[in-house]
Order: structure tokens, then C-alpha cells, then sequence
């Protein structure tokens, strides 16, 4: 690794947290380093099971096309693997009944497909792919206590065995580079003061929104739909969203949604009874043919996070912060386990550079890049949902004028093919958001009308 980062060959980097981000980072770092350590806070299960390290596990996750080729990059052969595995693999708008905007939305053939198996099954493939080359090697079962190091380098971690209590001395562990992987509830700004350096600045937004999932088993040819999922998308007139998809083992995942002071309920009779607050029943009547087949599980941590390391501060070299430790998004838009990838996508393409030494800096700034446009997309839609708090800067002319596009244009992603194939590449991340204003897209938006879209909704691909 370049000499900036290290000063030297870079012999040891440490990852801390062994989830997506963490395990994927490792898979890069081991193209450079002799050795890199993954320190992970649980024990991990041996096979594709929940654990408690990733609360959001049982929940609905999907892997958006943008991330699929990130994966692919990273893991040769990775997606090929997942659909072996059974992850379902969901055309949109092709496979969905979807509401959005107030309109359902005309099931036309495919222009980006995601996969909806369960987020376990796909980080233990990750896993087993990365725990397979003999540089990375698995700490389990410890948790990282802090850093050492000074204000302008960190050379390490200090560690601790969970459960060892906190009067046991911290294990140190000597590194070259420390990488933050530890997720949303990251305490790096506290590992940071405590060596002298500073905290980077945090930007959020906030709408309050919370989720319920739980786990059903529905009889074949519900509701007569050859579709493959539900999705009732919210919006500021409308707070309430619904996701019905299936994981692959022949059951689906059922996920409620609600905003601060109307969030979804945990118990079991009261989560159907939510349902009927959708704005229209077709949620309810899926669920009164389906049986239930888990507990409702809860999530209530979705606030999107940016911590800004690319603004000027004391901050040492030979760590840097990548995942949801460096931009956390709601979980809503199903972007983080893509980002992930990106992420570690752009790490390797930072590194590597032959034209520019990878300083910490600089590296830090093409971590940032690579979760812009998720950050963009996620607080681009969140901070106009009533109710909404955070550090957002007031919206200027520039964005006002964009904000009134964006409302053109989604008032014609559902009836426009070429408008709604624009607005899927963007939001997936399979194109920059430049795609929105191509001419094409862009003539549509300023003087096409909006056309009109199913009025019930279209449980047949000929109904859209």
C-alpha cells in the first residue's frame, strides 16, 4: 500500500466490524497488505442464520442492480452464486404491483431486477468467500475498545473479549491502517478524542419512520396475481408504506411502515389491523390468505448519517471510515448493502491509482463519493416527509429548481416508459443522476403529459 497511508509497506490493516462493509473492505485490503485482521463484535453463526451483531437482519433487505455489479467485481461469480442459493430474482416494473405518487404503476418488462433473498444468507456468502484467502483472518467475539496512536497517526486498535468485564486490559492489536466498519452505531468519535484528534462534523435527517416485518407463507395464486411482490410506496400525503417479497425458501416478508407517531406495532394481531391504514386494501387482503409463520420483529434506528472526514480537522492518518460508520441511509430505499459494495469497489480503484498517491485524505474523499448518490436519493426523498429533522442547509435556487423537476418527473414515472426507466437507473445506482436530465427524459419531463396509469391495481403483467 502506498506510502501515505503507512509510511511504509503497509504489513497489517484491521478492519473493525465483520459485517458486508467490513468483510468486503478486508477482500481489497488483502490485495495490498500481508495480513488483514476483521475484529467482529459477535460470534458468528456457521451457516446462513440471523445474528445479533446485524439487528436489521430479519427484515426485508434487497440487493439493487447497482450493487450486483459491485458484488460481481469484487467476488467473481458472486451473483451466480445467490441465485444458486434461491434468492428470488425481482424484475421491476415487470414483477411488482407497485403504488407510488398516488398511482400504480404500469407493469411493463424490466429494466433493472433486484434480488430479495434473506440479508443472513447473503453475508454468509460473502463470508465464506472472504474468510477463504489466508491473509484475512476473523476475530470473533471481541469489540473494540479504542485506538492508539496520537492526532496524527493511529498504529492499532485496542481490543477487549466480550464478556471479559470491563476491569480485563484491553489487548492491543499493532496495525498500519484501521479501518471503521462498525456500522451506524460507530464510536470512533470517542476512540478519536480520546487520542486528541477531532470528531468529524455529522450531518442527519431524520423522519422518525420505523418498520415491522414478519415472516408469511402464502397459498399459490394469491389474490390471482402472477405478481412476484407488493409495494406501496409512501410519500409526504401519503406516510404509510408496505413490502411484500419473497426470500426464496417458499415464504415472503411482509414489512410495514410508519412515520414518528404513527409507527408500526410489534404485536402480532395488532400488525395486521395496521395494514388496513395502507391506501388500498390489496395489503390486508393478501394477509388475511397468508399464514404467519414468525413473530413481528421491529426497527426503529433509520435515520440517514453522514459523517463528513473529508472536511478540514485534526485527524490522523491510517484510519479511515467506510459503510454505514461513514454514511448510514435509511433502510427504507435499499441501498446499504449495495453501497457497501461500492464502497469497496471504490477503496480497490483508490488504492490502486497509479497516477495519485492514496493518502488517507484522499482515499477518505473517494469512500464519501462513492455513497453520494445513495445519500442524495435517501435524504432527497426523506427531508420532504412531514416531520422530518436534521442538519440539511436550506435549499437554494439551484435546488429548488431541481426540486421542481423531480416532481415532474416522478408525476410521470409511471405512466412514461422512458421516464420511469431513467428514474429506476437512478435510484438503483446503475446510472449517475445525470440520466435524469437526458434530452429524452428531459423532453418528456418539461413538455410531455402525464399519461394516464392503471386505475386498480395490476395484478396481471397484461393489466399494466
Amino acid at each position: 500500500m502506498a506510502d501515505d497511508l503507512g509510511r511504509r509497506a503497509t504489513r497489517h490493516a484491521v478492519v473493525i466490524g465483520g459485517s458486508l462493509a467490513g468483510l468486503l473492505a478486508a477482500r481489497v485490503l488483502a490485495e495490498h497488505a500481508e495480513k488483514v485482521t476483521v475484529v467482529e463484535r459477535d460470534r458468528y453463526p456457521e451457516g446462513p442464520d440471523a445474528r445479533p451483531g446485524v439487528p436489521q437482519g430479519r427484515h426485508l433487505h434487497v440487493l439493487i442492480a447497482g450493487g450486483q455489479e459491485a458484488y460481481d467485481e469484487l467476488l467473481p461469480g458472486f451473483t451466480r452464486e445467490l441465485r444458486e442459493l434461491g434468492a428470488p430474482k425481482v424484475g421491476v416494473p415487470e414483477d411488482m404491483v407497485q403504488w407510488q405518487n398516488g398511482k400504480w404503476m404500469h407493469r411493463w418488462p424490466a429494466t433493472v431486477h433486484f434480488y430479495s433473498g434473506s440479508r443472513p444468507q447473503l453475508e454468509w456468502l460473502v463470508r465464506r468467500r472472504v474468510s477463504a484467502d489466508p491473509r484475512i483472518e476473523l476475530v470473533e467475539g471481541h469489540e473494540t475498545v479504542g485506538l492508539i496512536g496520537d492526532s496524527s497517526r493511529v498504529r492499532g486498535v485496542r481490543l477487549r473479549e466480550r464478556g471479559a468485564g470491563a476491569g480485563k486490559e484491553p489487548r492491543v492489536l499493532e496495525a498500519d491502517l484501521v479501518v471503521d466498519a462498525s456500522g451506524r452505531s460507530t464510536k470512533a468519535a470517542d476512540w478519536l478524542a480520546a487520542i486528541g484528534a477531532e470528531a468529524p462534523h455529522e450531518e442527519t435527517i431524520d423522519t422518525g419512520l420505523a418498520y415491522s416485518t414478519r415472516v408469511y407463507r402464502a397459498p399459490a395464486g394469491a389474490l390471482d396475481s402472477d405478481t412476484m411482490g407488493y409495494f406501496i410506496v409512501p410519500n409526504p400525503g401519503q406516510e404509510y408504506g408496505a413490502v411484500v417479497l419473497p426470500v426464496g425458501d417458499g415464504t415472503h416478508l411482509v414489512t410495514l411502515s410508519g412515520l414518528r407517531g404513527n409507527e408500526p406495532p410489534t404485536e402480532e394481531g395488532a400488525f395486521e389491523e395496521y395494514a388496513k391504514r395502507m391506501p388500498h386494501p390489496l395489503i390486508s387482503e393478501w394477509l388475511a390468505g397468508a399464514e404467519p409463520v414468525s413473530p413481528v420483529y421491529g426497527f426503529r434506528k433509520t435515520a440517514n448519517i453522514r459523517r463528513r472526514y473529508d472536511r478540514p480537522g485534526r485527524r490522523p492518518a491510517g484510519f479511515l471510515a467506510t459503510g454505514d460508520a461513514l454514511c448510514a441511509f435509511n433502510p427504507v430505499y435499499g441501498q446499504g448493502m449495495a453501497v457497501a459494495a461500492i464502497s469497496a469497489v471504490a477503496l480497490r480503484r483508490a488504492l490502486a491509482d497509479p497516477k495519485r498517491t492514496p493518502t488517507t485524505r484522499r482515499v477518505q474523499r473517494a469512500l464519501l463519493d462513492a455513497s453520494r448518490q445513495a445519500w442524495d436519493v435517501s435524504t432527497g426523498a426523506d427531508k420532504k416527509m412531514p416531520g422530518a429533522v436534521g442538519g440539511a442547509d436550506a435549499p437554494g435556487v439551484v435546488d429548488k429548481a431541481v426540486g421542481w423537476y423531480m416532481g415532474r418527473l416522478q408525476e410521470r414515472a409511471a405512466g412514461d416508459p422512458v421516464v420511469g426507466a431513467a428514474f429506476r437507473k437512478a435510484i438503483t445506482l446503475t446510472a449517475p443522476m445525470t440520466v435524469l436530465f437526458a434530452p429524452a427524459v428531459a423532453r418528456a419531463v418539461l413538455f410531455g403529459p402525464v399519461h394516464a396509469t392503471p386505475a386498480e391495481p395490476p395484478l396481471r403483467r397484461t393489466d399494466g
